[in-house]
């Protein structure tokens, strides 16, 4: 009997700036977590994303080869769109993830629309949010509540990239917050200084 649950194809946006084992490590539970997760695509945000501090592209993009490449369930993009990924995966489900703080915000995303109506997405939670709370208070997301996939049973860090950064740029160590390769990728390129 042919398994009825679709494989997906489960995208992780976000800066990376630097990527932290924190990410990893969450992109690694949540494959053990949902069976039906084939693989997770870490996708960073382009250079023109209004955040401060925010490296360019290409260094973003070695520090998450370095530890994708170690993973046979990890692969790094730079396609702009899911749509193009769904079209070469046909014969997966593409889903996405974002942090239950970017949930609140979602509305005023500019694809917003397109994006609830197309891939499902799993929600992390942040901090003290309660995802359920959330989209039961807000109507956008509480409309389209078939979109979202909280998150469960998931080891949580408040470990930021911010903190990391500060950490650098103060000299001291990043040891154990991200790969042994990214801290050498940063201390060759002098990131974060």
């Amino acid at each position: 009997m042919e398994n009825l649950i679709k494989k997906q194809i489960v995208v992780f946006g976000g800066c990376f700036n630097p990527p932290l084992n924190s990410h990893f490590s969450l992109a690694e539970q949540l494959i053990e977590e949902y069976n039906q997760i084939e693989k997770i695509i870490f996708m960073p945000v382009n250079s023109q994303y209004q955040k401060v501090d925010l490296i360019e592209n290409k260094h973003r993009y070695e520090m998450l080869k370095l530890v994708c490449n170690q993973n046979e369930k990890f692969e790094l993009y730079t396609i702009e769109t899911l749509t193009k990924l769904q079209k070469q995966y046909e014969k997966h489900e593409i889903c996405f993830t974002m942090g239950s703080d970017n949930l609140k915000e979602l509305e005023t995303w500019s694809q917003a629309e397109k994006l609830i109506k197309n891939f499902k997405i799993y929600v992390f939670e942040r901090d003290k949010d309660d995802t359920e709370e959330i989209i039961e208070t807000n109507k956008f997301l509480k409309e389209n509540r078939q979109a979202f996939i909280i998150v469960k049973n998931i080891i949580k860090s408040s470990l930021s990239s911010t903190l990391v950064r500060e950490k650098i740029k103060e000299g001291k160590s990043i040891r154990y917050l991200t790969s042994d390769e990214i801290v050498s990728y940063i201390k060759q390129n002098n990131l974060y200084q």
